[in-house]
């Protein structure tokens, strides 16, 4: 009967108690303190965040400057050294420049060249066998008008002869009309006289000096 009767009293008590009003007994200051404290650990956390996320960028922008200066030390360390080594070959350069200078002074010098040494060898070949050649003269002194060939003149052959006929002298123009190096072959005059008892034609010849007459030595030289 004593057991029932304090329960029944601890949880009046307990309804009691639970009933009665709450009073805060701390002073305000404390109070506010405590919630000043909470806001400013609050913020202590932002800002150590934001100086993480700031020490994380600067890491970041440390490495990207890092490797573009890289970059560039390579690329400095390079030029560098293709500037040796134009260094070494500027002296091949430069007698490379000379050689070419020299080569079309030569091509100048050389590129109106007739070998005539070898025109009058020809001429010796081709000379018919009732022509006798007493003097024959080229002049490059001036340039003279084409023949039929279409090929511009870079001189004359100017021939005196003798022949038996002149029907020879007619041969011996045929001769050079079939030579490339000349063109309008004709005579300036054909006339009879005696040699001896033998009659013969004392003639005079011209013909165009063409431009194949040039040796081309200088064209062969610069190749």
């Amino acid at each position: 009967m004593s057991i029932h009767t304090e329960a029944r009293h601890g949880a009046g008590t307990l309804t009691a108690l639970a009933a009665l009003p709450k009073v805060n007994l701390l002073p305000p200051e404390i109070a506010e303190s405590r919630r000043v404290r909470r806001i400013q650990l609050g913020l202590g956390g932002a800002v150590l965040a934001a100086v993480g996320v700031v020490v994380l960028l600067y890491a970041v922008a440390v490495g990207g400057v890092s490797s573009a200066q890289q970059e560039l030390d390579t690329a400095t360390a390079r030029q560098s050294a293709l500037q040796v080594q134009t260094a070494k070959y500027r002296e091949v350069t430069a007698v490379y420049a000379k050689a070419a200078a020299a080569q079309g002074m030569l091509t100048q010098a050389m590129g109106q060249e007739v070998r005539y040494s070898l025109l009058l060898n020809d001429l010796s070949l081709s000379i018919p066998d009732n022509v006798w050649i007493k003097q024959l003269t080229f002049d490059q002194s001036g340039v003279t008008a084409g023949g039929g060939v279409g090929q511009a003149g870079i001189g004359k052959l100017s021939v005196t002869g003798v022949a038996f006929s002149h029907d020879d002298v007619a041969v011996w123009l045929e001769s050079l009309a079939t030579q490339q190096h000349y063109a309008d072959p004709s005579f300036t005059n054909s006339t009879e006289a005696l040699l001896g008892t033998r009659k013969i034609v004392n003639f005079t010849s011209t013909a165009t000096l063409t431009a194949a007459a040039y040796s081309g030595r200088s064209a062969r030289t610069g190749g």
